[in-house]
């Protein structure tokens, strides 16, 4: 996103072509000499009409992929790449169009670009921050009957009034905290932000001669394969009829006792697409989690059916095999979560003593005393980029009172929406925010991963607990991992953007106005965009459907594990879940001790959690979409280092814009006019 914008373990660590782009520049050449020439314009002249417009229609998009993607599997992909291309493409179009008809007014720079991708990419991140295929599903009574039926009264329904609201509340509070670090962040400790750096380059190539004729051509490669996956998914609906386990994505590709255990592949054009931006060994995690869980375990476990838990009980029972599929992945996520949280803050510790010890003058941290040692002279890109980066400054005055009247709002209105929240829940959260806010956008800094789902967990089991399962703890917990979340997820993408900001020279303040003007496109789209997918598909949140929404399961019974302790698990889950948590914290050890080429085979324990929930179908997909590039790069590394970003976000996008036409067909009651459907022999 969740990685670029959850990159806190929505799998998707880093995009292969994110890595393959430097985080630091070629020493040997100057960037800003190529644009010494080129007006910078006036922030007000950044953020432009024209680029809102185009943000909105490609945030309505983004958002409608982010949802489905969600709402499936909740592997996210970073959109950066798909964001930049696709808002350079418009603009270009359309300043070319008033060029010939002489109405041009403004050429279209490298800042406006940048303006596009922070807007878009915070407003489609808002689809996973906001929660609404997690921790709001979560809270629903169709969530709840799945699990234990002691807690079917703690439950508040999704209802679009409620959810705009909440985002409108909770999703704007970490842009003010962390407005007063960014000069600390930027400027003083250097910070490197790889996917903000990365991002940057890549708008910079885009406005040289050369760049942009590569971005041409890879709009092209886009809206070719935008069109087949569109096309393709039009197709597959006339097969889906309107019974259970109709069409390609049932498919038995492996036969019907592998279909039966989940292993198939579904002809889904998005993940294949997913499979092609995500690195190697996420796509192989993936696939040995599938074997592992569905392949061995779950089998094993079934065979001890009456005899670990009671044999009356169906599949899809919390306190028969459902619960070891949810609490072990649980336990894997959170070992796993627990292992990187500690990590990335001794990461933080770390780096802010470092600074601390060896700051430059010019800091604002308190002085060592310590000789300073001899500074090297900046170079011509630093000293530019600095000078434009102090030049709009943001007063530190309106990011505290900005703060401090969104916590006030917040703390008034949230106990009325969610009414088991205490008013000094909130206050106590929104006094250590800032704090968390700080360490999340400074990890990310160092590390690239933004830690805001393990700090919603961490919310969960506090706030939850506080409030006790008497006094709606599962509700309570659910909403404070939301506020929590939106938090610390706005502040380090801010933090990323201002990197990307000092990197093309667009202004601090363009960059701000555009995340908010995003984030407030966000709120409104997200719950409109999963109402319609909620309305549309009635199965939304079940097991076995089109739209399963794994982690809304997830997400509520980490909060009855807050309040509920561990006495209603099913025998022998207790002791599972201890060995695959420290089996998962073990395995993050092994691959940050052993050397980096070794440690690229060791599986990522996140990765391998998934499947144990939702099957290892998408599994193949991706693993599919990692072969084409293997080949492809086998074959000609150039040419797939150029337009494999494209053909991937191309498959990613028609797929997704596919959800549109699709909710409202099933909203309107049409229904496709043929059944695919495999059986067996004997029931044929």
């Amino acid at each position: 996103m969740d990685d670029n914008r959850e990159k806190s373990r929505q799998i998707s660590e880093a995009s292969p072509f994110q890595i393959e782009a430097a985080v630091t520049e070629d020493t040997n050449t100057s960037v800003e000499k190529l644009f010494e020439s080129t007006e910078v314009p006036p922030w007000q002249k950044q953020v432009t009409v024209r680029a809102m417009v185009v943000s909105a229609v490609l945030s309505f998009l983004f958002t409608f992929i982010v949802m489905k993607l969600n709402l499936t599997t909740g592997i996210i992909p970073s959109l950066n790449v798909s964001a930049g291309l696709l808002g350079f493409f418009f603009l270009k179009t359309w300043t070319k169009l008033l060029e010939k008809g002489g109405w041009l007014k403004q050429p279209f720079t490298r800042q406006e670009n940048t303006v596009i991708q922070t807007c878009v990419v915070a407003s489609s991140g808002i689809a996973f921050s906001g929660g609404a295929a997690s921790y709001v599903l979560g809270m629903s009574s169709r969530i709840a009957k799945q699990g234990d039926p002691g807690f079917l009264l703690d439950t508040k329904n999704p209802a679009l009034g409620w959810m705009i609201g909440f985002l409108f509340i909770v999703s704007f509070l970490g842009l003010f905290s962390v407005v007063p670090l960014r000069k600390i962040m930027i400027v003083d400790f250097k910070l490197s932000y790889p996917s903000g750096t990365a991002t940057a380059l890549l708008i910079n190539s885009f406005h040289t001669p050369k760049g942009a004729e590569l971005a041409k051509k890879q709009v092209k490669v886009l809206g070719n394969f935008f069109s087949f996956s569109f096309l393709w998914a039009f197709y597959q609906w006339f097969f889906t009829g309107s019974g259970d386990g109709c069409g390609f994505a049932n498919f038995p590709t492996f036969g019907l006792t592998a279909f039966n255990q989940m292993f198939y592949f579904d002809f889904s054009a998005t993940y294949v697409g997913v499979g092609m931006i995500c690195p190697y060994i996420t796509n192989v995690s993936l696939l040995l989690g599938s074997i592992l869980s569905w392949g061995i375990m779950w089998p094993l476990i079934a065979k001890q059916k009456g005899h670990w838990y009671d044999a009356s009980l169906s599949d899809s029972s919390f306190h028969g095999l459902q619960g070891y599929k949810i609490f072990i992945a649980i336990a894997i996520i959170l070992g796993d979560g627990l292992y990187n949280f500690f990590k990335v803050f001794g990461y933080t510790i770390i780096g802010i003593y470092k600074q601390y010890r060896t700051r430059n003058t010019g800091a604002i941290l308190p002085s060592s005393e310590r000789p300073i040692p001899e500074q090297i002279p900046e170079s011509f890109d630093d000293q530019r980029r600095t000078q434009y980066f102090l030049k709009d400054n943001i007063p530190y005055w309106a990011a505290v009172a900005g703060y401090v009247i969104i916590a006030v709002i917040a703390i008034i209105t949230l106990p009325h929406m969610f009414h088991n929240l205490r008013w000094y829940y909130i206050l106590v959260m929104y006094i250590v925010a800032p704090i968390l806010a700080f360490c999340n956008a400074y990890g990310c800094g160092l590390t690239d991963w933004s830690l805001a789902s393990s700090y919603g967990k961490l919310a969960i089991f506090i706030i939850g607990g506080w409030a006790g399962a008497s006094h709606g703890g599962i509700v309570v917990g659910l909403a404070a991992c939301g506020a929590m979340m939106n938090i610390v997820s706005t502040a380090a993408d801010l933090t990323q953007d201002f990197k990307t900001g000092y990197l093309t020279l667009s202004s601090p303040r363009s960059m701000f106005i555009s995340q908010i003007a995003g984030t407030l496109m966000g709120c409104f789209m997200s719950p409109c965009v999963f109402w319609i997918f909620y309305k549309a598909f009635p199965g939304v949140g079940i097991p076995g459907t089109q739209y399963p929404a794994p982690y809304a399961s997830i997400y509520r019974n980490i909060a009855l594990l807050g309040v509920q302790g561990l006495n209603s698990l099913p025998k022998h889950c207790l002791k599972l879940c201890i060995i695959f948590f420290v089996a998962a914290m073990l395995i993050n050890f092994v691959r940050d001790m052993v050397d980096i080429k070794y440690s690229r085979f060791i599986p990522i324990p996140m990765a391998m959690a998934i499947p144990f929930f939702i099957g290892g179908y998408f599994a193949i997909d991706m693993c599919l979409g990692s072969l084409i590039l293997f080949l492809w790069q086998y074959k000609d590394r150039e040419n797939a280092d150029a337009y494999a970003p494209a053909v991937a976000s191309g498959l990613i996008c028609g797929d997704g814009l596919w959800g549109l036409p699709s909710s409202l067909l099933a909203l309107t009651g049409a229904r496709p006019p043929i059944c695919m459907k495999f059986v067996p022999r004997n029931q044929g």
